[in-house]
């Protein structure tokens, strides 16, 4: 009798340990079919980027493509991180290889460089990982899985110097360079033609800093200028250029008649430059790095990616200008800048993209 009770029960737990890991076997395909489905979800298309050492939040060239990556991402119901959108930090050009190496092993399927201090990192990454696609932004690689993105910042520039000459006091302006670099030289080019194409007798203080991301070297210089007599900086420095601002709101904060006021580069700067219940943005000279960054990630997504192409972008294509100046200009100047928006996009006026020689 217990031998059959012993055997009763022993079948007994067979049934419920079968039925248990049915139940678990039903549950797990569950789970894998829905894991597998956010999966596929999340990995229709991923982008991310790396940042040069100006930083994420330098209100200017880095932050405008962080931007753009986050509008693609809310455009198309992506989270941020593995499966959606990202981004990885650098500190100094030694973090652009190991962050890009990153962000392929976490299969991101497109991954944007920022800055021309970037290039040769991308080209050497995109050769080693054909499969997956980049994109640099201010540079040229030549690759078949790179599509190189740049903007005629002499365009910017030059309107930036139109709005500069047309609008100082002293007839004496300046431009705060951070890197001697390719795009930062037509910045400047820009710059220095549009002033003399409004006024030959203003003239243009130029200074380099060397650097991207030292505000207190933008402060120092653009003390230098305003002490002679510039009432006008339109600074490319990126984070270098936020202490272009700090100097020029210390000095309205101090006397709050100075005729001082600073124009921003890539975004619009205008945040950056208030004080109190006034403002030294005079405008920004913009680069839709946003904008641009949003049209190749949707070129990317619907299977069209421009590998081995360089797009640029111009004042034609609204995606260089000027940024609202929020009154500080007043219309019929503004009207004037106008006129040589619609010069510049008719081909009316080229503009240089090299400095003068000395």
């Amino acid at each position: 009798m217990q031998k059959r009770r012993f055997n009763l029960l022993l079948a007994m737990l067979l049934v419920v340990s079968v039925f248990l890991a049915a139940c678990g076997s039903n549950k797990g395909q569950d789970e894998g079919k829905s894991n597998e489905g956010s999966s596929n979800e999340a990995s229709e298309f991923t982008v991310a980027m790396v940042t040069d050492f100006g930083g994420i939040d330098d209100k200017s060239f880095n932050q405008s493509a962080w931007e753009g990556i986050q509008q693609f991402g809310a455009d198309n119901n992506m989270e941020r991180g593995d499966g959606g959108f990202d981004y990885l930090q650098s500190n100094d050009d030694t973090d652009y290889i190991p962050n890009l190496n990153k962000l392929v092993q976490r299969d991101f399927d497109l991954i944007f460089g920022v800055g021309f201090i970037i290039v040769d990192a991308i080209d050497e990454i995109a050769e080693q990982r054909p499969d997956t696609n980049f994109a640099i932004i201010d540079g040229v690689v030549e690759q078949p899985n790179v599509a190189s993105i740049l903007f005629k910042d002499e365009e910017a520039g030059f309107l930036a110097g139109v709005a500069a000459a047309l609008m100082t006091e002293s007839n004496k302006v300046g431009f705060v360079g951070g890197m001697d670099i390719p795009v930062v030289e037509r910045f400047e080019a820009g710059f220095v033609a549009g002033v003399e194409s409004v006024n030959p007798d203003v003239s243009v203080d130029v200074e380099y800093t060397g650097a991207f991301d030292k505000a207190e070297l933008g402060k120092a210089t653009a003390n230098l200028m305003y002490a002679s007599g510039v009432d006008i900086i339109f600074h490319a420095a990126g984070a270098t250029g936020n202490g272009v601002f700090a100097e020029a709101k210390e000095r309205k904060q101090a006397d709050p008649n100075a005729n001082v006021w600073v124009i921003g580069v890539d975004s619009d700067q205008f945040d950056e430059g208030q004080v109190g219940d006034q403002n030294v943005t005079l405008t920004s000279a913009l680069k839709r790095v946003d904008a641009s960054v949003v049209d190749v990630s949707e070129l990317a997504k619907k299977g069209e990616f421009p590998g081995g192409e360089t797009i640029v972008y111009g004042v034609k294509e609204e995606r260089v200008g000027l940024a609202d100046s929020r009154g500080a200009i007043p219309e019929d100047i503004d009207a004037k800048i106008q006129e040589y928006i619609e010069k510049i996009s008719n081909g009316e006026i080229e503009v240089p993209t090299e400095r003068k020689k000395k």
